[in-house]
């Protein structure tokens, strides 16, 4: 019996757990190199204010700076992944996970005798960061689709970004605790040892082949996905909100806290992801999309609305959830529209309109709260997410 274009595959019927265990060495790559970045994650801002003298623009340069880096990393990401296989990509991420470290360690005996060298190198540090995490992203998520099929696409989504979100989770309490026993340096050796550890398990891994077929440039891949990279875009700009705001509106409210709301967020996210992860797959990433991007916006309405801190934690949890699923959805429309010649220039390609959003909206939306109030920007957050569900239903009117 002939099987309907739009319907799923046969083999995407089966359980998220299905394909776990092929997919565990890349969540492992991934959980480690992401376990270094998120070891120096929560360090650097009061290392950069309190250390080296810097004022919260400064601090802000330095840690925004990984997203510029980001976006020119994952056309070149992309680009190797294609042409010489994804393991090369991946390997090359945690690669550059070492040199952060390097840099991070160089940076401690200046950081008294000359805190602009020190800043520097902390500086380059952080661009090379925006290298590891596109190359390392970009590598093992068109690995891992070479390895299970773009049928389990979704699952391969779910799976890679629970390992990312728990790399991120595990090491700031991490980082945290080797600053105040060993300082900067602790840390630094932390981060080395973290992106050694994955450059040495990942180098055992079976490599996919480059795609014989001759790739399409990064930016007609680019065109190709800009639907789905729209509705990710839209949709990421309420996990950026509560990223950079959800503390300062706990603040201003008068309530303890506000770092949990963070926590939701990301609890939210990975238990979406376990719960429902399966069912792009199943029945559609787009339909998916639809439903869990409306939830996101109830998440980001129920923190603008909140009357005590409980009900924002639930509001930032049922974001998480939302953002977490709606990001898989998209990305199984992306995987629909990209040849499998070029999938990790795609990879690279969808991954980057998320970067676009969290370099542009905090500014954007610090400039709304200036002018209308902190509570506003949460407002915005759910305009984004309306923004996200109108284009999920606009793939779905296209393909019926």
């Amino acid at each position: 019996m002939p099987v309907n274009p739009q319907s799923p595959a046969p083999g995407a019927q089966r359980s998220i757990w299905a394909v776990f265990l092929p997919l565990l060495p890349f969540m492992a790559s991934v959980f480690v190199g992401f376990l270094a970045m998120g070891i120096a994650l929560p360090v650097l801002p009061r290392h950069v204010h309190d250390v080296l003298g810097q004022g919260t623009v400064m601090v802000g340069a330095v840690m925004g700076c990984q997203y510029a880096s980001s976006l020119f990393g994952r056309m070149w990401a992309g680009g190797l992944s294609d042409a010489r296989g994804p393991r090369r990509a991946a390997l090359c991420g945690l690669a550059a996970a070492c040199g952060v470290g390097l840099l991070y360690l160089a940076s401690v005996p200046f950081a008294s005798s000359s805190p602009a060298l020190s800043l520097a190198l902390l500086m380059a540090g952080r661009l090379l960061t925006g290298i590891t995490e596109s190359f390392l992203i970009t590598g093992t998520m068109a690995w891992a689709l070479s390895r299970v099929s773009m049928m389990h696409a979704g699952k391969v989504f779910g799976w890679i970004g629970v390992a990312l979100f728990g790399g991120l989770a595990v090491g700031a309490p991490i980082g945290t605790a080797l600053d105040a026993q060993f300082g900067f340096a602790g840390v630094g050796c932390a981060v080395l040892l973290a992106g050694l550890a994955g450059l040495a398990g990942t180098s055992f891994m079976v490599g996919a082949p480059p795609s014989i077929h001759a790739r399409l440039p990064f930016f007609d891949v680019l065109n190709a996905l800009k639907l789905p990279g729209l509705g990710l875009t839209l949709c990421c700009v309420g996990y950026a909100m509560i990223n950079t705001f959800a503390v300062l509106l706990f603040a201003q409210r008068g309530w303890e806290g506000g770092a949990f709301a963070l926590t939701s967020m990301g609890a939210g996210f990975i238990a979406a992801r376990l719960l429902v992860g399966h069912l792009p797959d199943l029945v559609g990433g787009a339909r998916v999309a639809l439903y869990c991007v409306l939830a996101e916006a109830i998440g980001l309405a129920l923190i603008w609305a909140a009357t005590d801190p409980a009900l924002a934690w639930l509001g930032a949890a049922l974001t998480g959830g939302g953002y977490g699923i709606g990001f898989q959805g998209f990305g199984v429309e992306a995987v629909k529209r990209s040849p499998p010649q070029s999938r990790g220039a795609a990879m690279g390609a969808y991954v980057l309109f998320q970067d676009i959003t969290m370099g542009i909206a905090p500014p954007l939306n610090g400039v709304l709260a200036r002018v209308a109030g902190l509570e506003t920007v949460f407002l915005g957050g759910v305009v984004g997410a309306l923004g996200s569900a109108l284009v999920a239903a606009m793939i779905l009117r296209q393909r019926n």
